[in-house]
């Protein structure tokens, strides 16, 4: 199944020629010029991952990013300019999944999007037996990317999921942020490790009762981090 992609961007250009690219791999492709017709259209479609600029007219894409998490964990792949750290650090803490600094090689944005809805539907494979992970009163359905504590469904990214059922299912096992990179992430991700510190500090956020004195996500100063149910 063709997978659908949502490019949002004001420069014209830019999105016909990403567009056009691709369309040129099988993918089917919708669409928005500001962020307002960017919300509108992923609250009334479903995209298997949104590219979403960050300088947009009428609602900017940090905006849109964080009023889309209010709703759906559709992966957003977020475009930066180039050099500019700040948008970087920001996008991941407004719900980002992944960031691309323009102007970039059309070929590089290809093989994030594969990437990430590779790893978004890799559930999909698993037998249903082993779907289901249970620690303490948490609930992860790692074949839908489900997380309930108790009877409550936390809403988290994909990869906020990732980091999360990779910690569970080595309880007590410290990672250094470094290895999480490298494991949730990929080896060739060209991000730096405070994209982990990001992701661990939202996931603490969601999951947490008192973020500042974590139940499940520990740290262990010098080192990394680790769970404990």
């Amino acid at each position: 199944m063709s997978r659908k992609v949502l490019v949002v961007d004001d420069e014209k250009l830019i999105v016909k020629g990403v567009r056009f690219s691709l369309e040129q791999d099988g993918m089917e492709v919708d669409c928005a010029y500001d962020g307002e017709e960017a919300l509108e259209k992923i609250q009334n479609n479903t995209y298997d991952i949104v590219l979403l600029d960050i300088m947009l007219p009428k609602m900017n894409g940090f905006e849109v990013c964080q009023h889309v998490r209010e709703f759906s964990d559709v992966p957003i792949l977020m475009l930066t300019a180039k050099g500019d750290d700040m948008d970087k650090i920001l996008g991941l803490e407004y719900g980002a999944d992944d960031y691309i600094t323009k102007p970039f090689n059309i070929l590089e944005v290809k093989a994030r999007i594969k990437a990430i809805t590779r790893r978004t539907s890799k559930g999909i494979k698993q037998k249903k037996d082993d779907s289901i992970i249970k620690a303490s009163d948490m609930t992860l359905d790692t074949d839908s990317k489900r997380l309930h504590i108790g009877d409550k469904e936390i809403n988290l990214t994909s990869k906020e999921f990732d980091v999360l059922e990779l910690l569970v299912k080595n309880p007590d096992k410290v990672y250094s942020r470094e290895k999480l990179l490298g494991l949730v992430w990929g080896s060739q991700y060209p991000g730096d490790v405070r994209t982990v510190d990001v992701h661990i500090r939202r996931l603490r956020e969601k999951i947490e009762a008192n973020p500042s004195e974590p139940k499940y996500v520990h740290t262990k100063w010098g080192v990394g981090y680790y769970f404990k149910g």
